[in-house]
């Protein structure tokens, strides 16, 4: 039995490894320490920061830059994908055409997710 690799299926398994990626990298680091008998545990919060830092502001501007990441990262796969047709076209105009126009897309997307990177970073220091 053999297993093809559709656009689909690449898809998901790069999904899946960017995930798990995300999960080991910001998993929530823990040590236990005692300083002069003070004993207990630090606990560093899930993408870094103080446990004090609950403002909405920040709140807020946490979750926008993990949507623009979200969709930053389906944007560059969307080109590997479009990388991938453009490959096994052979010679199908129809398929280079496609690829070509995700690969377009893709881009523009990319510069209005960065530049969207920038508005919030930007309206962020202002407010």
């Amino acid at each position: 039995m053999t297993i093809t690799m559709t656009p689909l299926r690449l898809l998901c398994l790069l999904g899946f490894a960017l995930v798990v990626t995300f999960l080991w990298t910001h998993s929530a680091e823990a040590s236990v320490y005692c300083n002069t008998g003070n004993c207990g545990l630090n606990i560093t919060p899930i993408g870094g920061g103080t446990a004090t830092d609950t403002s909405v502001r920040s709140l807020v501007i946490k979750i926008i830059n993990f949507i623009l990441n979200i969709v930053l990262i389906i944007a560059v796969l969307a080109v590997i994908i479009a990388g991938v047709y453009l490959i096994t076209s052979g010679g199908d105009e129809g398929q280079k055409d496609k690829a070509k126009s995700i690969i377009l897309y893709a881009a523009i997307g990319i510069v209005v997710i960065l530049l969207s990177r920038v508005l919030v970073t930007w309206i962020s220091s202002i407010f």
